[in-house]
């Protein structure tokens, strides 16, 4: 996933999880996650309701961005391990959720894009 408005030393690879079962399990149940991984959550339109996040299972923090159809972003935060729900503050249509340390790589504003490598 690319910042089209700043440059980022190395994009974050990112699985593309559209379906509800996918959604559903999200990155619960895993270890740990890598530096340079995350998972993206597409949702077919932009709501709040279907783009919030519960972090139950999640036994790692991440930082959450949300993205709107026009692939600008509309919020984010870090969603700590074991949370209960977190809600963007504008309806978004993707919840990108990656390690905590690449908290900088996107501000709300920012134009992005998703690339199939």
């Amino acid at each position: 996933m690319n910042n089209l408005t700043k440059a980022i030393n190395q994009p974050v690879r990112v699985g593309y999880c559209d379906s509800f079962l996918c959604r559903l399990r999200g990155l619960m149940f895993r270890a740990s996650l890598e530096v340079d991984e995350g998972l993206l959550l597409v949702e077919k339109r932009d709501s709040r309701l279907d783009t919030s996040i519960h972090m139950f299972f999640v036994p790692f923090d991440l930082a959450v961005f949300w993205i709107n159809a026009e692939m600008t972003v509309v919020d984010k935060v870090i969603a700590r391990s074991w949370r209960p729900a977190y809600f963007p503050k504008t309806e978004a249509r993707y919840t990108l959720e990656i390690h905590p340390s690449r908290w900088g790589n996107y501000e709300i504003g920012d134009k992005v894009e998703f690339k199939n490598v």
